[in-house]
């Protein structure tokens, strides 16, 4: 196996760093791999990235995770303007998750130069939400099947620890910080203690019309009627080939995985394209069952 630190571009001129894992013999096949939110980065997952890297250049298939622009709380991104370069404050404190479409975008560019042809994108937790969110505004893509892992309602979970008023409240202050041009000022902390997160990206992952909105667990199981959009509108438009996983014990999941994942079959347009897979004594994000998680995405991919 060859493994290679590299960093691409994406559509809007960010540079971003990824880890390539290659078979010693070529391959047309690579899965790409969307980390979660927070302080989460693939470089802070090198046992659970080796794993998998390892299991698919067995059946031939390169891995290429990589640090999405959401990647810690806040860091600084090179960008190029023209023939300059800047530096810009990223990490999930300022992150949209729409953006998620210029990271992929920009990966899936690097890696046609590099020869690739089949492309499979497989997301961990607000990883799964964007793979939704990309299909959902790029309908015609590159991409030949998804894997779905620990998909969360950040929006519900928001609604559940802040309660109604306070839910209502943030969102509407939020939504009057960005009219008013501040959007990236950073909510005080004795609003909204933890994560450290600005009002752009508290809006967007609280409001229930928005883009983040893509799993509406706690509003569909408790008729909860915050969104005027149709729940999981996004997710139905999937007309891929799609592995869905979850952990049994998925501490985000109300409680009530079986009853989620149920949901998830009941709401997804073209059931005949998915396959729904639950970890037994796993958690969100499959502690001490990185084995089971890899031996399951690599046997689908394989199949």
């Amino acid at each position: 196996m060859n493994l290679k630190l590299v960093s691409f571009e994406t559509t809007d001129k960010i540079q971003l760093p990824g880890l390539l894992y290659e078979p010693h013999t070529k391959t047309p096949e690579v899965a790409l791999y969307l980390h979660g939110n927070g302080s989460s980065s693939i470089f802070y997952k090198d046992d659970s990235m080796n794993l998998l890297g390892a299991a698919l250049v067995r059946i031939g298939i390169s891995f290429f995770p990589f640090n999405n622009r959401g990647a810690h709380w806040i860091k600084k991104l090179v960008k190029k303007r023209e023939e300059e370069e800047d530096r810009v404050l990223y990490g999930m404190t300022f992150e949209l998750i729409k953006e998620c479409v210029y990271d992929i975008d920009g990966a899936l560019n690097y890696l046609k130069k590099l020869g690739y042809k089949k492309f499979y994108l497989i997301g961990l937790s607000t990883g799964a939400n964007k793979i939704v969110v990309y299909h959902y505004y790029k309908r015609k893509n590159l991409i030949n099947k998804y894997i779905l892992v620990s998909g969360g309602d950040d929006t519900g979970l928001y609604y559940q620890d802040f309660g109604r008023v306070k839910f209502t409240s943030l969102l509407k202050t939020s939504r009057d910080k960005i009219k008013k041009g501040k959007g990236r000022e950073l909510i005080p902390q004795d609003i909204v203690a933890d994560p450290l997160i600005s009002y752009q990206s508290l809006y967007d992952t609280i409001n229930p019309n928005g883009d983040y909105n893509i799993f509406p667990f706690n509003e569909y199981m408790n008729n909860l009627k915050l969104s005027r959009k149709k729940l999981f509108r996004e997710y139905k438009t999937i007309n891929k080939p799609s592995l869905v996983i979850y952990g049994e014990q998925d501490e985000y999941c109300y409680g009530n995985v079986l009853r989620c994942v149920e949901i998830l079959k009941k709401e997804c347009t073209h059931p005949e394209l998915f396959t729904f897979k639950m970890i037994k004594g796993a958690d969100h994000g499959f502690s001490g069952k990185e084995k089971k998680l890899t031996e399951l995405i690599s046997a689908w991919l394989k199949k």
